[in-house]
Order: structure tokens, then C-alpha cells, then sequence
């Protein structure tokens, strides 16, 4: 593709090369440069990249441009061929069940016999191919160079996390969304944000942005369902499972086996617990009916999915403990879970391990302690994810929170907290591993050490 192409539409300024110089790459990180690549210098959260297009250009780029970063994720688009567009792309905002709904997506449509995409914090696939990720929404270009590989591999879906944080700094500008779907909205990132209402105000971009041959789905139990579809041009599809909506879902049991569902009066056994989980399932059943999969398919395929690696694993062994491993990592999270973990039987004795990761939002740390003594019989604070931060003083913040420390012990090493949480357990305790979920690794400074809390369970068990 000539340059004069892949910079169509937008207000890039040609800094080397000529619109007609023929390009064989597009990138944004001057050190990864091959000949004849295209660089799109773009000032960044921490670097400008104007300040390496000599790096760049003595990389082998064979042409330069500044551009802003709606008009990175432009060029992207243009050259790749907009990939989004010659699929059916879904995206899934919110705080809370975004992971969790886009793999089941992915699952269901799998079952359901088609090729599909998925992007999510976890890993990339395409097709049956994986992909690892560095966040929950990658660059512009991976993302449309992951799109253009679904293209070529026949999918015919794409099921895509889209963050707050990606939609602020426009990574998905130019992305041609079939559907959105809306979770919820509780306290996260407002160490980035700053504000609630500039969290909320970043979410609802998505549904602006929508096209009106798209559906965008919502969950009325959320008072900010109804915000985000204000000024949307798709059409607006409801779900709830407390109200009257165009979906609705009932928990009728549940135990730690799975969960008995009426669905738009149909009644399903999932092998999923939790009622957040009702609503992820609820949310992956409206998507499909509102792609045109008949009912019945729909939820067949629901009853057969598993639970996803990390959001309320539960992993069984002596003396009748139940060890849940969780990424719930914010206080909403951990509320729910907790409060899942409590209703599935109310006998058991509930204890809570969890950290809070270093470098971020930290008004949340003494909330999560609040929301532990609420609702845990015994509670361990422990190391998350530190990165720079002295996880001795994460933890003098979290333990703020506490009205009450007699339940409370603090450890301060993650692998330590949990041996003492299973051998000190009395029997028949559920015991719940809060923060990590999927994650293989905790990051100590800046550098990632392996770090499987599931070992460590299968050990001790």
C-alpha cells in the first residue's frame, strides 16, 4: 500500500517519505522498525514518539508521520483493509464480567459451529490460535492486525473487551462494531479518571460511536445502563434479571456444582456460579438472539459452558475445603463474589484473601477492607501486585478500612498467606483467593516473576 492511502481521511502530516512511497508495515514503536516499515509518531502517555524518528528512520522506515492517536487507530484501519468491518464485531464495556462474558461469547459461538475472534485481557485468539496480551484493549495497530489475521481465517466474529482507557485514547476510533454491550459501572481506574463521571463519560464513547445498524445492549439493573445509550444511534436492547426488560433471567438454584436458570422463560442448568454470572450468562444470550441464533441453540449451547480460568475457580480438597480463586479486584467484585460464596451455603466458614495492586487507584484499598469484614467470617491481607509500591505500606492502607481487626491478619507474602488460609482453615471452609484470578505472575518492581497461585493450592490440598 502507498502511504498516501494508509493516511486517507486523516490530519497526518508527512514528515519522510512521499504520499506515493510504497509501504510494507505500519508501526508506532521505532524499535520495532523493519525496511521499508511506515512510522506513525504519536505522543504517548509517557514518551512522544517524535522524539525516535531518527531511530526510526535509521531503523529502515521508509516514510514518517505525525498523527494524533484517533489517526493511528485511522492508519491502522486503512491499512489493514477495515478489518472490523468484514466481520461482525462485538464489544463489551464496563467494570465488572467483561473477561468473563467476551470467553463465553467466544465459547458459545464456537459450540454453535462458527470461526470466531477473541480480544480480552486474558489472551488473544484467533481461531483456535492464541495470543498473549499485554492489555485488557492492545494498540490500534495489533488490534487491526488481529482483525485483518480473523479475516483471513474465515471468522465470522470477533468478541472484544473494550476498556475505558482504550476508549480514551481512541484506540478503537475506526472500529466498526455490530454490537456493545454494557455491564455495569462501579468504582475502578479513577486513578487514571480522576472522576466517577469522567469514568462513565469514557464507557458511554463506545455507544456515541455506534452506527445505526447496530444493537446496543444494556443491563437495566445498572442505573447507568439507560446513560450510556443517550445519544446512541443503535438500536437499544435491554436485559435485566430484577426488572421488566426485553431479557430477563431468574436464579432458581445454585450450589457449587452450578446454577439453575429461567431464561426468558426457559428454564437451564450452567455449570457457573454466582449471580454476576447470571448476568454475564443473560448478557452472552441477548447478544446471540439479537445476531439472529434461534433460542433454543442459544441456550443449549449456554448450558455446556464452563466457568473461565480465574473468575470463581473452585478447586476442592481435604478436610472439605472449597479454595475459590477470583480476579476481583475491585470492592464491587469482591462483593459479589463474597456474597456468592455466602449464598451458595450459608454454613460454611468464609475467609477472605486479598491484596491491592501498587501504582493504582488506591481510595479503593480501605473500601475493600470494609466490604471483607462485611461479609467474610476471617480475613488475610496480603500482596497483590505491588509493582513500585512497598507492599508494607499497600497494606497500612487497606488495613484502614477495618473497623474490627480481631477476624483481620495480615501476611504479607502472597504464597505464605495462602498455605496459613488452607492449613489453618477449620474444615468445611470456602476460602476465597481474591485479585489474581488468571493471572500466572506477580509483578515486584517492574519485573514479573512466575507466580501460579493454582500450584500452590494443589499442593497444600
Amino acid at each position: 500500500m502507498i502511504l498516501g492511502e494508509i493516511i486517507q481521511g486523516t490530519q497526518a502530516v508527512i514528515l519522510h517519505g512521499k504520499a506515493d512511497t510504497t509501504i510494507s508495515g505500519i508501526r508506532s514503536d521505532s524499535r520495532k522498525i523493519k525496511r521499508g516499515d511506515l512510522f506513525l509518531a504519536v505522543k504517548g502517555c509517557d514518551k512522544d514518539g517524535h522524539d525516535f524518528i531518527e531511530d526510526a528512520i535509521a531503523n529502515g522506515a521508509a516514510a514518517v508521520a505525525s498523527v494524533s492517536r484517533k489517526d493511528l487507530a485511522l492508519c491502522a484501519d486503512n491499512f489493514y483493509g477495515h478489518p472490523s468491518g468484514r466481520l461482525l464485531l462485538v464489544g463489551i464495556t464496563g467494570t465488572n464480567g467483561k473477561t468473563t462474558t467476551v470467553s463465553l461469547l467466544y465459547n458459545l459461538f464456537r459450540d454453535l459451529g462458527y470461526e470466531c475472534g477473541l480480544l480480552s485481557t486474558i489472551a488473544n485468539y484467533v481461531g483456535s490460535r492464541r495470543s498473549e496480551t499485554a492489555n485488557t484493549t492492545s494498540d490500534p495497530i495489533t488490534i487491526n492486525a488481529l482483525l485483518a489475521e480473523m479475516v483471513s481465517a474465515g471468522c465470522q466474529y470477533c468478541f472484544m473487551e473494550v476498556s475505558s482507557i482504550g476508549l480514551e485514547q481512541e484506540r478503537v476510533a475506526g472500529l466498526e462494531f455490530a454490537e456493545a454491550i454494557f455491564s455495569n459501572l462501579t468504582h475502578d481506574h479513577l486513578d487514571y479518571h480522576k472522576s466517577f463521571a469522567e469514568y462513565l463519560r469514557c464507557k458511554k464513547i463506545l455507544f456515541d460511536n455506534l452506527g445505526k445498524d447496530a444493537y446496543a445492549i444494556i443491563n437495566i439493573d445498572d442505573k447507568n445502563g439507560p446513560v450510556m445509550v443517550q445519544n446512541t444511534k443503535a438500536k437499544v436492547i435491554t436485559y435485566s434479571c430484577r426488572a421488566a426488560a426485553d431479557h430477563s433471567c431468574k436464579v432458581l438454584e445454585e450450589n457449587f456444582e452450578g446454577m439453575l436458570l429461567k431464561i426468558d422463560g426457559t428454564e437451564i442448568w450452567t455449570r457457573l456460579i454466582g449471580r454476576h454470572n447470571a448476568y454475564n450468562l443473560l448478557a452472552c444470550y441477548t447478544a446471540a438472539i439479537a445476531l439472529g441464533i434461534p433460542k433454543e441453540e442459544v441456550l443449549l449451547s449456554l448450558s455446556k459452558l464452563q466457568s473461565v480460568a480465574g473468575r470463581l475457580e473452585v478447586l476442592r480438597g481435604r478436610r472439605d475445603l472449597a479454595v475459590v480463586i477470583d480476579y476481583a479486584h475491585t470492592p464491587d467484585a469482591l462483593e459479589k463474589v463474597l456474597e456468592t460464596l455466602r449464598d451458595v451455603d450459608p454454613k460454611r466458614t468464609l475467609i477472605c484473601l486479598f491484596g491491592c495492586g501498587g501504582d493504582r487507584d488506591r481510595s479503593k484499598r480501605p473500601e475493600m477492607a470494609a466490604v471483607a469484614e462485611k461479609l467474610a467470617d476471617k480475613v488475610i491481607v496480603t500482596s497483590d501486585n505491588p509493582r513500585t509500591e512497598d507492599p508494607d505500606a499497600i497494606i497500612d492502607e487497606i488495613m484502614t478500612g477495618f473497623g474490627d481487626t480481631r477476624n483481620v491478619v495480615r501476611i504479607t507474602k502472597r504464597d505464605e498467606a495462602i498455605k496459613a488460609a488452607i492449613n489453618f482453615a477449620p474444615d468445611s471452609s470456602t476460602i476465597l483467593l481474591a485479585g489474581k484470578g488468571h493471572e500466572n505472575y506477580q509483578i515486584i518492581g517492574r519485573t514479573k516473576y512466575p507466580f501460579d497461585e493454582r500450584e500452590i493450592v494443589n499442593k497444600e490440598l
